[in-house]
């Protein structure tokens, strides 16, 4: 009776342990579970306070988006309404140039109205006018054309470095083109349609040069090439190359004091070579602290200097010039680039006066020109912008006296 007793208080025992137990481990995971509840409604007024922030930010992106896109209108339309305005003003500057010609300085007896009549007696008839008017003009200039207007613009194509010069020879249809701002290598081209289908500049013929030309300011004239050589510690050269011989001919010193650059806006540039209908022509600096362009006349076969000038017309903020008629134009623009426009011209016989010659403005591009070549034959000028080839046709007047 005894063990049994034992074996029952020991069950016993046993069994209320085990419920304490089982009752601790409940408590435990209650706890777990009230912890992980809390937790959740932390994590899911979290997430309602960021969707609301969230919703006020797209709210606030969307008016900010709102405004940007009317202020982006505003300024769309202000520069629409300057670009008419910029328009108007330049037909009106047109129409203003073909009212008003460029008037020059000559005898103040010797009169010529707009239509270009001598004021002589009502009686003379007109051949007796034009006998008149050669006999006096051939005593101030060979030559009678100033340019009026830059009727149109072709872009030929784009090959080449951003900086470069390509030219025709006015006595042939040979195109000549200069890649970069110096080199030995001249790529030519039989004509213009040739080089316009040609795919680069592997398809001319390459003529390599006894030495090297520097800058693109060479001139093409007559069958011969005429550039600069420019080594350091010596006076600048130029030299004459027969192209047809593909022989140097003769080469002169052209001494300066320093080798300014010519143009501000095209440092390569030291000398500017230049043909028209009267020669050859260079444009240089004369120093470093010279503020204008000088201008001389050499003779094509002896390279011979025959006269010397001051044009007047500032270095500064010009990127390049070419000469029409013994008329130098220079062509100016902005850093950076922006329209270029002709604003300054001599004329080396007096006969145009700087402020009265019109102001003319480039076809609308945004690059700045490398070089202007002129071809008196054609009319036309060979540009260079930003490694596009491009020909611009100029229409010409004749220059009045007054």
């Amino acid at each position: 009776m005894k063990p049994v007793l034992v074996l029952l208080v020991s069950t016993a025992w046993t069994l209320t342990g085990a419920q304490y137990y089982y009752q601790g481990l409940m408590d435990y995971l209650e706890n777990r579970l009230l912890a992980i509840e809390d937790r959740m409604q932390f994590w899911h007024e979290q997430s309602i306070r960021f969707h609301t922030e969230m919703r006020d930010f797209k709210k606030l992106t969307a008016e900010a988006m709102d405004g940007l896109k009317n202020e982006h209108s505003l300024l769309q339309r202000d520069i629409e309404g300057t670009v008419v305005q910029v328009d108007r003003v330049e037909r009106e500057m047109d129409y203003v140039e073909t009212r008003t010609s460029p008037r020059a300085c000559a005898n103040k007896a010797d009169k010529v109205v707009e239509q270009g009549a001598w004021g002589l007696e009502e009686n003379r008839g007109e051949q007796e006018e034009e006998e008149d008017w050669e006999e006096l003009y051939s005593r101030v200039s060979d030559c009678v054309e100033i340019i009026s207007s830059i009727r149109s613009v072709k872009i030929l194509k784009r090959v080449g470095s951003p900086k470069g010069m390509w030219t025709r020879d006015p006595r042939s249809s040979r195109v000549y083109v200069f890649n970069g701002t110096s080199g030995d290598i001249v790529s030519q081209f039989n004509s213009v349609r040739d080089f316009s289908s040609s795919v680069g500049l592997a398809s001319s013929r390459q003529i390599r040069l006894p030495s090297e030309w520097s800058g693109p300011g060479s001139a093409v004239y007559n069958g011969y090439l005429y550039y600069i050589q420019h080594e350091a510690d010596m006076d600048l050269q130029v030299v004459k190359y027969d192209l047809l011989s593909a022989s140097v001919t003769d080469i002169a010193m052209f001494p300066v004091e320093s080798h300014a650059t010519v143009y501000t806006l095209n440092p390569e540039i030291v000398v500017d070579l230049a043909a028209d209908d009267e020669g050859l022509w260079l444009l240089y600096a004369a120093g470093d602290s010279e503020p204008n362009i000088n201008l001389a006349k050499m003779d094509p076969a002896t390279l011979d200097i025959e006269e010397i000038w001051d044009t007047r017309c500032p270095r500064d903020n010009a990127e390049a010039a070419f000469v029409v008629c013994g008329t130098v134009y220079v062509v100016y623009n902005t850093s950076p680039a922006s329209r270029s426009r002709i604003q300054c011209v001599f004329d080396v016989n007096d006969m145009v006066i700087n402020a009265e010659a019109p102001l003319l403005y480039f076809p609308r591009r945004y690059g700045s020109h490398a070089s202007l070549k002129y071809n008196p034959e054609e009319k036309q000028l060979y540009g260079w912008d930003d490694g596009y080839q491009i020909i611009y046709r100029l229409t010409m007047k004749r220059k009045l006296l007054v």
